[in-house]
Formats: C-alpha cells, sequence, structure tokens
C-alpha cells in the first residue's frame, strides 16, 4: 500500500509538471500573437525597436549570472565566478566565442579538480 501512495505522488507532480508546461507554452503562444494585432501592421518607432532588441540579451545576462553566482537564494562565489571571468576578459582581449567558452569550461574544470 505504502509503494502505490509514492507512486501517485510522483504520477500527480508529473502531471502538475506538464500542465505547467502546457499552460506557459499557451501564454507564450498568445502573448506571441497580440503583438501583431495589437500593432495592426503599423511600424514601431525606432526606440521601441531599440528596447526590443535589448532584450533577449538583458534576459540571457540575467539567466547566466543567477546561474552563476546564486545558490538558494545566496550569493555564491566559486569556480564557476573565475570560469566567467576568464571568458569575459577572453571576449575582452577580442578572442572568438568558442574559445572564451572553452576556456571558461577549462578554468572551472581545472580549479575544481585541483583546487
Amino acid at each position: 500500500m505504502r509503494g502505490s501512495a509514492s507512486w501517485l505522488e510522483e504520477v500527480l507532480i508529473v502531471t502538475t509538471l506538464w500542465v505547467a508546461i502546457l499552460g506557459v507554452a499557451l501564454a507564450s503562444a498568445a502573448i506571441k500573437a497580440m503583438g501583431p494585432v495589437l500593432v495592426g501592421g503599423k511600424e514601431l518607432p525606432p526606440s521601441a525597436d531599440a528596447v526590443i532588441a535589448l532584450l533577449a540579451p538583458a534576459l540571457l545576462t540575467a539567466l547566466v549570472v543567477t546561474e552563476t553566482f546564486g545558490e538558494d537564494g545566496h550569493l555564491v562565489l566559486d569556480e564557476r565566478a573565475v570560469g566567467v571571468g576568464v571568458a569575459a576578459l577572453a571576449l575582452a582581449l577580442r578572442a572568438p566565442v568558442l574559445l572564451a567558452v572553452a576556456l571558461a569550461a577549462l578554468t572551472t574544470a581545472l580549479l575544481r579538480a585541483f583546487g
């Protein structure tokens, strides 16, 4: 009887998760569909275009910062922070993005292995 209860809880959790994913997907599609409906074929002002162009990099930066420097709601400076610093330095020195990512991964791995 006990095993069946945990199985039922797992099924409910997975079902709830898929319902949430479906809800977010539908909300995202509705939001994307509202843009053309609201604009109605008119051109957006250049200032609005500039803001929209900067949204994706800003969101990506926020995601990287929170995943790199945050853990359980606290600021954490560990090997990952050094890796991001190495990547930032490589990019500042005009290194290719792939090289910067490789250097960051290598630095983080070496610090975790030997530090």
